[in-house]
């Protein structure tokens, strides 16, 4: 998910936890009367607030997040199906033309916006069930990551007191994610995109405004028009052995960003014994990339990779997302 999120914090560190954790009732008084404070009307926090309880589920599942827990090639067995990547075709096809006119005004490739959509939502057909405000709660509520949360509770809120959706209509995933594209309510505030020009920006209901927003997501993280996010590579034991002693991974940053090797110019890859995966050298483009490693496969990944890990700091995420646009035709 974007947990776009965005994506949604996937990879981050957990916080630190309090002494002791308050009654939730006590609690939620503390976050109405910060809303208030914020600008939140009273009838729209009243709206979100009436009956409002924890979830479990929800605290169930962050516990067990796939793109922490299975390995990078499960992952994308799991996500690169035959039938996602003829969804992914017929999408293409389906929205050529509205998909080229928002790559003509954010330089974001159709390919890399349809894997990206079919990834978060299935194309769509899956934006989660669960209600949003219900979903941030618990998680501000719960000990993990509390002041993420927290601040992403109050977004939702924002975004209903604006009017740009319904309490009944404001449902998503089980982190807080929403629409087509799976954005926070953060992403959604900074990103979200009314392409179309009806006085709304639906990532819910309307392509253009789900393209365009992606898109504008994309750009704003640093995507640059006419560059590969990356490519998959082969490496042998001896060759990896030798990155090992002479590239380090990078030591800062979230997860993801932790589990990649420093950048290096890509004649450096090639002097250390890396092919691309069908056996032919690198490309001699005067163009720095890191190494993302699987069990049995390898990716040197280029600057728009870091948009994706930007979308979603997790390298199985981002590493699909790129496959899958490669796919796509």
């Amino acid at each position: 998910m974007a947990l776009a999120l965005a994506m949604v914090a996937v990879g981050m560190t957990q916080e630190p936890q309090p002494a002791q954790q308050p009654d939730f009732g006590a609690w939620l008084e503390g976050v109405r009367a910060e809303a208030v404070q914020k600008g939140i009307s009273a009838a729209t926090i009243d709206r979100a607030f009436t009956g409002l309880e924890i979830d479990p589920v929800v605290v169930a599942r962050d516990r067990a997040q796939p793109e922490q827990v299975q390995s990078l090639d499960a992952y994308l067995k799991q996500r690169l199906s035959r039938r996602t990547l003829a969804s992914a075709n017929a999408m293409y096809a389906k929205y050529q033309a509205v998909l080229t006119r928002v790559e003509a005004r954010y330089g974001v490739p159709p390919e890399t916006l349809v894997a990206i959509w079919g990834i978060e939502s299935n194309f769509g057909q899956f934006t989660g069930s669960r209600p949003i405000i219900t979903a941030l709660a618990t998680l501000a509520f719960d000990t993990r990551r509390p002041t993420l949360f927290r601040a992403e509770l109050f977004h939702a809120l924002t975004i209903l007191d604006q009017g740009h959706i319904t309490i009944e209509e404001l449902k998503g995933s089980w982190a807080g994610a929403m629409g087509q594209p799976q954005f926070m309510p953060s992403s959604y505030l900074t990103h979200a995109v009314d392409f179309d020009e009806d006085g709304r920006a639906d990532i819910w209901n309307t392509q253009p405004d789900v393209f365009a927003s992606i898109a504008n997501y994309l750009k704003n993280a640093g995507w640059t028009s006419g560059e590969r996010w990356g490519r998959p590579v082969r490496i042998g034991r001896t060759v990896l052995d030798r990155i090992e002693r002479q590239v380090p991974m990078r030591a800062s940053g979230c997860r993801a960003v932790r589990e990649m090797t420093q950048a290096r110019p890509l004649r450096q890859w090639a002097k250390l014994g890396v092919v691309q995966a069908n056996g032919r050298p690198l490309p001699t483009a005067a163009m720095d990339a890191s190494l993302v490693r699987g069990v049995n496969q390898h990716f040197l990944v280029y600057g728009n990779y870091h948009a994706l890990i930007d979308y979603n700091c997790s390298n199985a995420y981002a590493i699909s997302a790129g496959v899958l646009s490669d796919k796509v035709h």
